[in-house]
């Protein structure tokens, strides 16, 4: 098993693995947010509670930042070894011919993404870690609706915010169909899986872009 997960294939094995468990946070983290849309107080609610759960906050939270950083580090370490190990001119002449616009540009969308996520981690991440464990503030269950929504007001950060998603939406349709090739899922369940990974793929973005448009716009 240790060997294996050096090989190419357990490479691209791993990293599929840690994209399905960020596309399951991702799935978490906007049926959160999307009741921000129609109830401040169960957003409070839902938010308060993973901010205060001790599981969350000292078991999952440490496991979703490794995920984060190990799904970029390896994705980008595959993406230089996949270029530099072109051998034959043909790849070179006809590669364009047999991939996809995303697939040959996927560490450009990530990059975009990293940069959004190190945004994400500034505007929400970052004050929260203060709030809680430097400045130790009074516990206030209802500040998160207020919290979300302010970030929402400048016109740049939500446009950064919807492009970011757009990207997403493109390397989760390139990811999602490379993840489970990499993890050998049965053939039988092709036509249901690429069905539901482009309503994932087109819906959870799409309803990200919907939260920042809508609170920009309703503030």
């Amino acid at each position: 098993m240790k060997n294996f997960l050096f090989t190419s294939i357990g490479k691209k094995f791993a990293m599929a693995i840690s994209a399905i468990f960020l596309m399951i946070f991702l799935l978490q983290h906007f049926l959160i947010n999307i009741t921000s849309v129609f109830s401040p107080d169960i957003f409070n609610m839902l938010s308060h509670f993973m901010g205060t759960n001790p599981l969350v906050q000292f078991a999952l939270q440490p496991v979703l930042i490794f995920g984060v950083i190990f799904h970029f580090i390896m994705g980008f370490y595959l993406e230089i070894q996949n270029r530099s190990a072109t051998k034959y001119e043909y790849h070179k002449e006809k590669g364009g011919a047999n991939s996809t616009w995303m697939s040959r540009n996927m560490i450009w969308s990530g990059l975009v993404i990293l940069s959004f996520l190190v945004l994400h981690f500034i505007d929400f991440w970052i004050p929260e870690m203060n709030y809680k464990y430097v400045e130790f503030l009074p516990d206030n269950p209802n500040r998160y609706y207020h919290e979300l929504v302010e970030k929402f007001e400048m016109p740049w950060r939500v446009i950064f915010y919807c492009v970011s998603f757009v990207l997403l939406a493109m390397h989760l349709l390139h990811g999602f169909s490379s993840a489970l090739k990499s993890m050998g899922t049965n053939k039988s369940y092709a036509s249901s899986i690429k069905t539901f990974s482009y309503i994932y793929s087109i819906g959870v973005p799409l309803g990200f872009c919907f939260i920042a448009i809508f609170h920009h716009l309703t503030h």
